[in-house]
């Protein structure tokens, strides 16, 4: 059994979304103690931010046309769908930055595109957990409803686009333990954070079942 995991944090030592992950994969691994796990860390190993273009292009050009540098492009984007495509179960820990999904989190997903495909259904039936945490809060009668434009675009590639048996597991108000301004919410959030616990070890159970 191979489980793939990403992570998507550019703060590693404190990731919010990598505690949470990691309650899923530790169930995951107790029940495929002879499984191997996939890992891929944009935060701390990002991809470089030209290689879209270079593979997008590239895909567009003869074989015997293409540079180098469009070569290895095209060649990271298939590694990076064949990680997917190999995989038996997935978790991916995703903050939203900024309101949306990081850069180095896109150049990701528009990587495997270019490699797998716009509509190859990549994760087609497999059990996948998104780990998502967001700094404020975002649900309905919230100043900022509305603002999260991240959860629905990882919904559709991952659920639409590659058709991974998805569930998700999502944490607001992380800030509120260390920004003042959120002190009022900080019960809330604790309340955010045991849930998401909770959800990440059954999603993890469910995960290691299948």
């Amino acid at each position: 059994m191979n489980l793939f995991r990403l992570d998507a944090s550019i703060l590693p030592a404190t990731s919010a979304s990598a505690e949470i992950a990691d309650i899923a994969e530790a169930e995951w691994a107790a029940a495929h103690p002879g499984g191997t796990v996939t890992r891929r860390h944009l935060g701390t190993d990002a991809l470089p931010a030209d290689a879209w273009a270079l593979a997008t292009t590239g895909g567009g050009t003869p074989d015997p046309d293409r540079t180098p540098a469009q070569r290895q492009a095209l060649a990271l984007g298939a590694t990076l769908a064949d990680e997917l495509r190999t995989a038996d179960a997935a978790i991916l820990a995703v903050p939203l930055y900024n309101y949306g999904v990081s850069q180095h989190f896109k150049t990701w997903v528009d990587l495997v595109i270019a490699g797998a495909g716009p509509t190859t259904p990549l994760l087609k039936g497999t059990p996948t957990v998104l780990v998502t945490t967001l700094g404020g809060g975002y649900g309905p009668g919230t100043p900022r409803e509305g603002w999260d434009h991240s959860t629905p675009y990882l919904e559709r590639v991952l659920g639409d686009i590659w058709e991974a048996d998805l569930t998700v597991v999502k944490r607001e108000l992380t800030l509120a333990a260390v920004n003042p301004a959120m002190e009022s919410l900080r019960d809330l959030a604790a309340e955010h954070h045991t849930r998401a616990r909770e959800a990440a070890r059954e999603a993890g159970r469910v995960l290691a079942k299948r």
